[in-house]
C-alpha cells in the first residue's frame, strides 16, 4: 500500500502556509508603520486597505467596485505566468515591465492611430511584446547574454519607444491618450454580459475570463505535456537536456517568446478595455510587470495559485488609496502595499525552511527509534 504524504509536505499546503506568513508579516510591519507615523488612526488605516471594495455602504456599488479589482487583476496574472513561465524553465524575465508597455504600444497604437478592431489589436500587442521576448531568448541562447541585463535594458528601450508611438494618439488638452470609446469603440473588448453582472460596470469585459483560461493553458502545457517536461528539463539542466537531444536553445527562445507573450496580452487586455489611458510623459515603467513577479513567488509559482495572489496583491493595492489622508500622507498606502509585496518574494524561502524542519524532525524520530530498537535488543538478551 502507498504510503500517505503528510499535509505539511505537500507543495500546495507549503505554499499555502508561506503565503499567510507572508501576508500577515507584510500587514503587521505595515501596521507598525502606521502606529509610528499617527498611533490614533493606525487600526482604521490598516482597515481601510483591507476592505478595499467592502468599505461600500451597498451591495450594489460592492459589486461594481470588485468588477474594477478584477479588471486590474486580469493583466497583473498574466505578467505573473510571464514570470513564472519563464522561471520553471529557469529564465528569471525581469523584462516582463518592458514587454507589458509593448503590448500597450502595439494595442493602442492600433486602435487610435490605424483604427483597427479589437481582436487585432490583441494580437498586434502579443506579437510586438513576443518579438522582444525573442531577442532576450537569441541573445541568451547564441550570445550567453544573461536575460536579466537584456531585459532591463529592453525596459527602458521599450518605454521612450512607447511614448514616442502613441504621442500621435494623445489628447490635445493633456498628457494622456485618447479615450478608446471616443477615438474607437471598436478597439474596446466585448463584455458579452458581464458588465452585467457588476452593475453595469462598463470596463468588465472577456479580459477576465480570458486570464484565467490562459493560466489553465499554461499549467496543463508545463504539467500535463511532453513539450511543458523538455522546457523544465532544459531549465534544470541545460547540459542534460543537451545530451538527451532535446534542442536547448531553440526551448530557451520559445520560452522568452510565450513569455513575453503572455504580459503583452495581458497590456492588450488592459487597455482595450479603456479602464485606463496611457500617459505619454512616463518616466517609469509601469508596476504592474514588476508586480507580476511578486505575484508569480505568491502563488507558489503555480498557474492556478497566481490566479488568487495576482488578486490579493490588486485588492490590497486599492484599498491604499482610501487611507485617511488627513493622518497620513499620500505615499503610505504604496508602502504598505510594497511590504506586503516584497515579503511575498520570501515564499519559496519559507518553504525550504519548512522542509528543513520537518527533515530535523523525521531525522530526530528515527534516532529515536533506532535508539529504542538498540534498548530492545539489549534487553532481550
Amino acid at each position: 500500500m502507498k504510503q500517505r504524504t503528510p499535509l505539511l509536505r505537500k507543495s500546495a499546503a507549503q505554499t499555502l502556509l508561506a503565503s499567510l506568513l507572508c501576508i500577515l508579516l507584510g500587514l503587521l510591519v505595515g501596521y507598525l508603520a502606521l502606529l509610528i507615523i499617527e498611533p490614533s488612526g493606525a487600526w482604521e488605516a490598516i482597515l481601510a486597505v483591507l476592505k478595499n471594495f467592502l468599505k461600500y455602504p451597498t451591495g450594489a456599488q460592492k459589486v461594481k467596485y470588485l468588477g474594477s479589482t478584477l479588471v486590474k487583476t486580469a493583466p497583473l496574472l498574466l505578467c505573473s505566468l510571464s514570470v513564472l513561465f519563464a522561471y520553471k524553465v529557469g529564465l528569471f524575465n525581469i523584462g516582463v515591465a518592458g514587454q507589458y508597455v509593448l503590448g500597450a504600444a502595439a494595442s493602442l497604437g492600433c486602435a487610435l492611430l490605424a483604427g483597427l478592431p479589437w481582436y487585432v489589436c490583441l494580437l498586434a500587442a502579443v506579437a510586438a511584446a513576443a518579438i522582444s521576448g525573442a531577442l532576450c531568448g537569441v541573445l541568451r541562447a547564441y550570445l550567453n547574454v544573461n536575460v536579466v541585463i537584456s531585459g532591463i535594458m529592453l525596459n527602458w528601450i521599450s518605454l521612450y519607444a512607447t511614448n514616442l508611438i502613441l504621442k500621435g494618439g494623445m489628447e490635445k488638452t493633456g498628457k494622456d491618450t485618447i479615450r478608446l470609446v471616443k477615438a474607437n469603440k471598436d478597439a474596446i473588448l466585448p463584455t458579452l454580459g458581464l458588465d452585467k453582472l457588476f452593475n453595469n460596470n462598463q470596463y468588465v469585459t472577456i479580459a477576465i475570463p480570458i486570464a484565467i483560461i490562459v493560466a489553465i493553458v499554461i499549467w496543463v502545457l508545463l504539467d500535463k505535456t511532453k513539450f511543458g517536461y523538455e522546457l523544465k528539463a532544459t531549465g534544470n539542466n541545460l547540459n542534460a537536456a543537451k545530451y538527451c537531444g532535446m534542442k536547448e536553445n531553440r526551448n530557451i527562445i520559445l520560452t522568452m517568446v510565450i513569455a513575453a507573450a503572455l504580459a503583452g496580452l495581458g497590456a492588450g487586455l488592459y487597455y482595450l478595455s479603456d479602464f485606463e489611458q496611457w500617459n505619454v510623459n512616463s518616466s517609469s515603467v509601469p508596476a504592474m510587470g514588476f508586480n507580476g513577479i511578486a505575484a508569480a513567488f505568491l502563488g507558489g509559482l503555480h498557474p492556478i495559485g497566481a490566479i488568487f495572489s495576482s488578486f490579493f496583491i490588486q485588492h490590497i493595492t486599492l484599498g491604499g488609496a482610501n487611507v485617511d489622508l488627513s493622518h497620513y500622507c499620500a505615499q503610505i498606502a504604496d508602502f504598505i502595499s510594497s511590504i506586503i509585496i516584497y515579503l511575498c518574494g520570501f515564499v519559496l524561502f519559507f518553504k525550504t525552511c519548512l522542509n528543513r524542519a520537518l527533515d530535523r524532525r523525521e531525522e530526530k524520530k528515527i534516532q529515536a527509534a533506532k535508539a529504542n530498537s538498540a534498548t530492545e535488543e539489549g534487553g532481550n538478551k
